[in-house]
């Protein structure tokens, strides 16, 4: 493969082996634990292509896993919602600064976690509207659209709705993939994959699948409440990250 030698290896292996299990364990986060390592010792392109092709492959594999906690009337707010807005996310791409975003996006998540970490319960909106899941949905796809965090804010949300773990991940995950999958249609697809980076995804694929397993398997421990605490302190890594 080129240039890449076994510690890069090393590298790309390990980082995938750790994102993928954390993704099993909390539903997502494959991309921002993946990218900083992975950025390393991948060129922006590969990173980006190999992100997206995993990421879907987890979170594929995990909705299937949690199909039936799916509620299509409950998905289709959100469907929709994302569906108008990643488009809009993707166009603000021409005038809004990524540093900017990413900056402004990791001080609320840092703030969001530390608050639900902090607080002994967080506020439920159980009875919320339809047409307010539709406007998480818009926003969710915006932010996707603009920075690829997809997911993020819809996360945030099913907590926030007070649903059990599985149908907080049966919103999320699908919500997830199909923006991922919005995202990549709008901007033409994930582009020129090379002979490397499809070498790399067969190379990678074993310790992906490794990790999705063990995280799955720790995520059937869980509780609500541990669910509830997990997902906070990857927010706020997650936003940590965007910081820095």
């Amino acid at each position: 493969m080129g240039d890449f030698n076994s510690l890069n290896l090393l590298v790309f292996v390990a980082a995938g082996f750790a994102a993928s299990m954390i993704t099993g364990l909390a539903g997502f986060a494959f991309g921002i634990i993946a990218a900083g390592p992975w950025l390393h010792v991948l060129t922006p392109p590969q990173t980006a292509s190999l992100i997206v092709a995993y990421g879907l492959l987890i979170q594929g594999h995990s909705v299937w896993k949690l199909r039936a906690a799916l509620k299509f009337d409950r998905l289709l707010p959100f469907l929709v919602g994302s569906a108008i807005g990643v488009p809009l996310g993707i166009a603000t791409l021409n005038w809004v600064a990524a540093a900017h975003l990413r900056m402004s996006v990791g001080i609320v998540l840092v703030i969001y976690s530390l608050y639900g970490l902090c607080a002994p319960t967080l506020p439920k909106y159980g009875n919320a509207s339809r047409a307010i899941d539709t406007t998480i949905g818009v926003f969710g796809g915006i932010l996707g659209g603009a920075s690829g965090l997809a997911g993020i804010i819809v996360t945030i949300w099913s907590g926030l709705r007070g649903w059990p773990k599985d149908e907080q991940r049966a919103v999320f995950q699908p919500v997830s993939v199909a923006t991922f999958a919005m995202i990549a249609l709008w901007l033409g697809g994930a582009g020129f994959i090379s002979r490397e980076t499809t070498l790399l995804f067969a190379v990678g694929l074993p310790a992906i699948l490794v990790g999705m397993w063990v995280g799955l398997k720790l995520y059937g421990k869980l509780d609500d409440a541990g669910f509830r605490k997990v997902v906070l302190a990857l927010l706020m890594i997650s936003g940590t990250t965007l910081v820095l």
